[in-house]
């Protein structure tokens, strides 16, 4: 029996602040290891993409440690939604406009790619992370949006092969419970993790191949030492061949070049108790994951085991652990569901994605250093696919690097040197363009 409770009255709005993954996988520091004199590559981040490229690395024989300045896996990695996206904040048009249709496409069929490439490494690997291919839903905002949604699942289909249909919204319950949209698209080839399981997973294999992770080991500068690197860390210097940095949301000054154009940017997730099977069935009936066709939209989906709803969605605050967003994504899932009003919300936390100017992943090469980085909220797929591409790189394997991301840095931030001030202003801009779209759809 569900628990009546005033979320208006609730200060805590939930019982846990801490990241629902981790009470199945608590993140935790690692024993300590002796810091090698030399290594061939010294990895910077221990998330998905720090660890992809040192298992890639070490499985070639090279003496490789990767250096996390928290707990393996802390960050984004196990702070976010376990949705198997690997989505493009561009969409095609501008991608095209920007750097050519060529490139377009190529980035397009790497998302295919990319998504192929972690679902059969889960697989062949035997990673224990709850996966489950269960396809997405899109829902749109007012017949316009649905009909131009519509072309491009059309497209994906035609072009990719990918399987992608419309849903008009006469049938729009037969995969979510909810009126609020006017209809949507699925496309079949995304799915959810839980994304705590698949960390320590890889953490595992990358740990059996022969990578060194040192936690809680800061790295203070990178500095050139002949034809390599000297990597100052708070346990001590290491002269490393190589050098790849793989951090994103929680980049430090020790990659100011990249600081400089990667903007942190909160994004929170609200978790409900335990749902009856009725309920669960009702809203979520295909246990797909979910997201919306607007600047801001909010993206949802089942715990793994079918019995909660998790949504997420970004966050204006910049320091704290205010209420007022916690209260915004619990009126957005009231919205949805309005018969979810008294259900009581059991955990709700926050995480920094990393954006930057052209919204794109990226491997780029700057003073001999590499860099794997900037997934823009997507890096579920877009990590590991970029982390072992750069790996490939450093170890001059042609083919296995090849990507459409490995191309020129992406430009700084104006005024920017860690401190994103701006980042309010802006997201409240997103909000209001998300008003002024809701209210001519529904008009």
């Amino acid at each position: 029996m569900q628990r009546e409770v005033s979320h208006v009255q609730e200060p805590h709005i939930a019982d846990k602040n801490t990241p629902y993954w981790w009470e199945a996988s608590p993140v935790m520091p690692l024993p300590r290891q002796p810091l090698a004199k030399k290594l061939d590559v010294a990895i910077i981040g221990a998330g998905y993409a720090g660890l992809s490229a040192g298992l890639a690395l070490a499985r070639e024989g090279r003496s490789v440690a990767a250096f996390d300045a928290m707990n393996p896996g802390e960050g984004a990695s196990t702070r976010n939604g376990g949705i198997t996206s690997g989505s493009i904040r561009p969409d095609y048009a501008t991608i095209t406009r920007r750097f050519g249709e060529e490139k377009a496409m190529a980035i397009e069929a790497e998302g295919k790619v990319a998504r192929e490439f972690l679902y059969d490494f889960i697989k062949t690997e035997g990673l224990d992370c709850d996966f489950r291919l269960v396809g997405q839903f899109k829902g749109a905002f007012g017949y316009e949006q649905y009909e131009k949604m519509a072309r491009g699942a059309e497209t994906l289909a035609k072009k990719l092969g990918i399987e992608s249909y419309a849903v008009p919204h006469a049938e729009q319950r037969n995969y979510i419970g909810t009126d609020f949209y006017r209809g949507g698209t699925v496309r079949m080839d995304i799915g959810g993790l839980h994304p705590a399981k698949f960390h320590a997973e890889l953490l595992r294999v990358a740990l059996a191949s022969g990578l060194t992770v040192h936690s809680h080991t800061v790295v203070k500068a990178i500095e050139r030492n002949g034809s390599g690197f000297r990597v100052a860390t708070s346990a001590g210097t290491v002269d490393a061949r190589q050098v790849l940095v793989c951090t994103n949301g929680y980049t430090d000054g020790a990659a100011p070049f990249l600081r400089r154009r990667l903007v942190p940017v909160r994004s929170r997730i609200i978790v409900t108790e335990e749902l009856a099977p009725d309920v669960m069935a009702r809203l979520m009936p295909k246990l797909m994951t979910i997201t919306e066709n607007r600047q801001l939209g909010f993206y949802y989906r089942p715990s793994p085991d079918g019995k909660r709803i998790l949504l997420g969605g970004r966050d204006s605050s910049r320091v704290g652990d205010p209420a007022a967003p916690k209260l915004l994504l619990r009126k957005g899932l009231m919205n949805l569901f309005p018969e979810l009003e008294n259900v009581r919300l059991s955990h709700c936390w926050f995480g920094n994605v990393a954006m930057n100017r052209d919204m794109l992943p990226r491997i780029f090469e700057k003073d001999g250093v590499v860099y794997a980085t900037g997934f823009c909220g997507s890096g579920v797929v877009w990590a590991p696919w970029i982390g072992m591409r750069a790996a490939h790189k450093l170890m001059g394997h042609g083919e296995q690097s090849r990507t459409a991301f490995d191309f020129r840095p992406p430009s700084a931030v104006p005024l920017y040197r860690g401190n994103p001030w701006f980042m309010p202003a802006i997201i409240q801009g997103y909000r209001i363009q998300d008003h002024i779209a809701f209210w001519r759809a529904s008009r």
